[in-house]
């Protein structure tokens, strides 16, 4: 419940925030007119009205081919509803995050991951896969259900803090190499982006052409900690997206409404009407060219997203978090 209260108080000082702020909605992204893929057309599990009339499941599971599986959490659990990402290779099966919920009798995550990957080797003929955890960054929604898979047999888990990432991957010169692990016949490949939190990373799948961006790039309210660390990473991401095929760019939340530019207040539970949770590179590119016009930190408004600074009162306390949780 600690870092639940410290994520609150957090956003608190949100409205303390420069005033200023850049409109740069526009009408249509790149693409957009094309027909709507099974991604693009999911219609997740949104949460209730009444949270205690919720009977949905505690996982929402959505299957994009034999061995990649997007998975949300339920909104009645937390109001963060972040996603998770299985991407199941011949010998790992990766998760990315484990959401924010540790109890596995209200959040069953490790057994769902076993359950899916079961599945798939019913298929693929090979059972027993090592399972790698790792976090888009370290912010307690994203690694509250680690203790469901800390030490489970055949488990890797890459603890969400500086020192085991770095460790781990091994980065020759954070934030501007790349690392690439594989999963057996999958590649991915692991981009430092740092900006919204200073360990956060981009993971690039091979094979679904996925940009798994975490908390730093999704259709939300985007606070961002460290300005130019940020403007740095988009400006990275953009430049990946010119030398590879990116099919979407897809972030570990949603929070704007299906209304160009507006967005569910934090701890809402309840969104009937929320956008898709697939963006393009084509976002990031329009993202990219507003951040290089900017001198100083400003509020960018989009239509599928919104970026704003951390403020000071906000800075600090990311900061005592992080030193309590890491």
């Amino acid at each position: 419940m600690k870092h639940m209260l410290l994520a609150g108080l957090l956003f608190i000082f949100a409205g303390c925030s420069s005033s200023s702020a850049v409109d740069a909605r526009v009408s249509t992204i790149s693409g957009s007119e094309d027909e709507a893929s099974p991604l693009q057309q999911k219609q997740w599990l949104h949460g209730s009205a009444d949270c205690l009339l919720n009977k949905q499941q505690p996982i929402d599971i959505f299957r994009f081919d034999q061995s990649s599986y997007i998975l949300r959490q339920n909104k009645c659990l937390n109001f963060e509803a972040p996603f998770i990402y299985l991407l199941i290779g011949t010998e790992k099966a990766l998760v990315l995050d484990t959401g924010a919920t540790e109890s596995a009798d209200e959040f069953p995550l490790y057994e769902t991951v076993r359950t899916l990957i079961k599945q798939q080797a019913g298929q693929a003929g090979t059972i027993e896969k090592e399972i790698l955890v790792i976090h888009s960054h370290s912010h307690s929604d994203h690694y509250a259900g680690d203790p469901q898979f800390a030490g489970k047999p055949n488990v890797t888990l890459v603890e969400p803090n500086s020192r085991a990432m770095m460790h781990f991957f091994d980065f020759n010169d954070w934030p501007v190499s790349v690392v690439n692990i594989e999963l057996g016949q999958r590649k991915l490949t692991i981009i430092p982006t740092p900006g919204h939190q200073e360990e956060a990373i981009t993971i690039f799948d091979a094979q679904t052409k996925w940009l798994l961006t975490g908390d730093t790039f999704y259709p939300g309210f985007i606070y961002v900690k460290n300005w130019q660390d940020y403007q740095h990473s988009v400006a990275r991401l953009v430049e990946f997206t010119q030398s590879h095929e990116v099919s979407y760019v897809l972030g570990a939340h949603i929070e704007m409404t299906a209304a160009d530019g507006v967005y569910y207040p934090i701890g809402t539970m309840y969104q009937p009407n929320e956008a898709d949770l697939a963006l393009t590179p084509e976002h990031l590119l329009a993202l990219d060219l507003e951040l290089k016009k900017l001198d100083e930190p400003e509020q960018i408004i989009f239509n599928d997203f919104i970026v704003t600074p951390m403020n000071i009162f906000q800075k600090t306390l990311s900061n005592i978090a992080r030193w309590i949780f890491q």
